[in-house]
Formats: C-alpha cells, sequence, structure tokens
C-alpha cells in the first residue's frame, strides 16, 4: 500500500500520516518526489482500514499496490532511481559501462586493462576476487589478494571497483575494498546474503539467475530494498533455455519490461548472455537500444590465456572499437556513452 500525499501537504502532515502508520506495526519507506511524497507501508497490508488513512490531513489518495516486490515497483515510486558512484550516475542519461576481467589473475594483468579502459573513458573497473565455478577444480579467485589488487586500480588509475560477494560472512571483507557489491546469478536466491548486503550502504548489481522469471529476481531485489538499502541496480545476463549454440540465451525483453515495472537501473551483461567474445558487440548495441542504463563487459589482454571465462572476452582493441560504436547507438536514442 502506498500513500499519496497532497502537492501542498506540510511536513508536518507527513511526519503524521508516517508516524500513524508505524502506530499500525508497518515500517514506512519515504520517497520525496519534485511535487509530491509517497510513504510506503512496509508488512501485511490487509487488515488496515485504508479509509481511515485516506482521511488524515495532506494526504491525497491511498492505492494498494499489486506487485509482491512494493519497493522496487514502480507504482511506489515513478521516478528513476540514479545511483551515484565517483561522479558516475547510474540510471539517469548516460549509459555506463563496467569492464575487466572476469577474475583477478595478477597486478600486470589488471594494469594494463585498467588502463586500456580508462583510456576509452570507462569509470568502473569489474573483476572477480572470488570465484564461484561450477567445477570445484577451476580457478576460484585470489580472494582478498584480488580484492588488494582492485583496491590498488582504483588509487592509480581513479576507477570505481565492481566485484562478487559470495557469502554473509564475506561481506564486510569484499566492502572494504568494493564501491559495488555484485550478487552473481548463482546467488540471486541467497536471501542471507541479500539481508546482509541489504543492511549496507554501498550499491549492489544483482544478477539475474540463469533459470529465473523476472517476477523472480524483483523480488530478490525487494529483499535488499526491505533491509533498507536503496541502491540496487538489476543485470539481465542471459537465462537457460534448450538453445546450446550459445551459454545462455540473452533476454532482451527483460530490459524494457524491467525499465517499466521497476524505478531501479537495469544493467546488461552480454559476455555472459552469450558466452561467445563475438556475439558481445551486437548484443552490448542492442541492450543500449532496448533501453539499458548500463552494460559489464568482460575483456582480457589475452583471452587465450585467461584463467576464466576466455571464450566470451573481448581483446582490448576489439572493445576499444566497441566503445565507439556504443557511443553512436547511445547518441541515436537521446542518451550518453
Amino acid at each position: 500500500m502506498i500513500i499519496v500525499m497532497k502537492k501542498d501537504a506540510s511536513e508536518a502532515d507527513i511526519q503524521r500520516v508516517a508516524q500513524r502508520v508505524v502506530e499500525l506495526g508497518f515500517r514506512t519507506h519515504l520517497s520525496k518526489g519534485e511535487e509530491r511524497t509517497i510513504i510506503g507501508l512496509i508488512g501485511d497490508e490487509r487488515p488496515v482500514n485504508w479509509e481511515t488513512l485516506e482521511r488524515m490531513e495532506g494526504v491525497e489518495k491511498v492505492l494498494r499496490v499489486l506487485p509482491a516486490y512494493k519497493l522496487a515497483s514502480r507504482d511506489f515510486k515513478p521516478e528513476n532511481t540514479v545511483i551515484s558512484i565517483q561522479g558516475t550516475r547510474i540510471g539517469d542519461r548516460e549509459v555506463v559501462v563496467m569492464a575487466g576481467p572476469c577474475a583477478v589473475e595478477d597486478r600486470p594483468q589488471m594494469r594494463e586493462i585498467a588502463q586500456a579502459i580508462k583510456e576509452t573513458g570507462v569509470h568502473i573497473l569489474r573483476g572477480g576476487a572470488f570465484k564461484p565455478r561450477t567445477s570445484p577444480y577451476s580457478f576460484q579467485g585470489l580472494g582478498q589478494e584480488g580484492l588488494e589488487i582492485l583496491a590498488e586500480m582504483r588509487e592509480e588509475f581513479g576507477l570505481a571497483i565492481v566485484t562478487e560477494v559470495m557469502a554473509p560472512e564475506q561481506v564486510p571483507l569484499v566492502a572494504q575494498y568494493a564501491d559495488i557489491l555484485q550478487i552473481g546469478a548463482r546467488n540471486m536466491q541467497n536471501f542471507a546474503l541479500l539481508h546482509a548486503v541489504g543492511e549496507l550502504n554501498k550499491p549492489v548489481l544483482l544478477k539475474r539467475g540463469m533459470m529465473a522469471t523476472v517476477e523472480e529476481l524483483l523480488m530478490s531485489a525487494e529483499y535488499i530494498l526491505s533491509h533498507g538499502n536503496y541502491q540496487v541496480m538489476l543485470c539481465e545476463r542471459g537465462i537457460r533455455t534448450f538453445e546450446t549454440y550459445t551459454r545462455n540465451t540473452f533476454d532482451i525483453n527483460a530490459i524494457p519490461l524491467l525499465k517499466s515495472l521497476t524505478h531501479l537501473p537495469v544493467i546488461a551483461d552480454p559476455s555472459h548472455g552469450t558466452g561467445k567474445w563475438n556475439l558481445v558487440g551486437a548484443v552490448s548495441k542492442a541492450a543500449v537500444a532496448a533501453g539499458a542504463d548500463g552494460l559489464i563487459i568482460e575483456v582480457h589482454p589475452h583471452p587465450s590465456r585467461a584463467l576464466s571465462d576466455g571464450a566470451q572476452s573481448l581483446k582490448l582493441p576489439a572493445f576499444a572499437e566497441l566503445m565507439t560504436g556504443l557511443r553512436a547507438v547511445a547518441q541515436a536514442i537521446g542518451r550518453e556513452l
């Protein structure tokens, strides 16, 4: 349920209604737009006599929010959420690119990549320190050493850092180093982990599970939002279908659909979505044209020697060329990159 306050509602009116909502046993979330304030009720709204709330001073109307994902819904917050990270605004007019290797391997690798992507205009470096792999015998990441290398790249090149956190007990450590905490596809419904990042005041990049519906993705976002962290980005990274020619099936439908359902920024991952480097460029451009607020792309100086996901990683010159093409697409739809 949401309470829409009148344009001329005073701050006292707003606080009075919010206090009444708390007395009824709910938690509240205030969304202050340019013209109106909206008060969201978090909890089981079925026993509430909404007419008594509608009669309070300053209230314009009370609406029942039908989707289960109340806080993530556009009904609750019509304006786009914009997340600011070191001057980069995600969810605004600019399409933001995050780039880097699947896994942090060593300092020379990361320095070469960081310098190259910085020169193309990228402001956010991705890299995995902890790697959830299908096989227990595959490279699992450098752990804390990888985080330290990422932090060094941030200091040297002025890049923000996005990296994955895999378990609730890792959250405090990863949060010391990362600017954005990534929840991987395999952990989309790891509710203890969602709870833990929900208690942080740091942006979270939530990836769609490989067999998850759009509503399940939004409900996972709701877990984070309901614990007080409203800096959440949704990531479409492809779903598993019967098709075997690509690693996953990139769901381009999900981008405009999510943009209509939620105020949260939507990021596209064409690298995992296709699993093939030669498809990444075309799908990246399609995602921008479909309305994505950003891209997360895997790059590597020597993909054939990569310890993780080399087959879907772009070489540095190919990535630079792609950035030029992406700018043309963004400009064509009235955005920047």
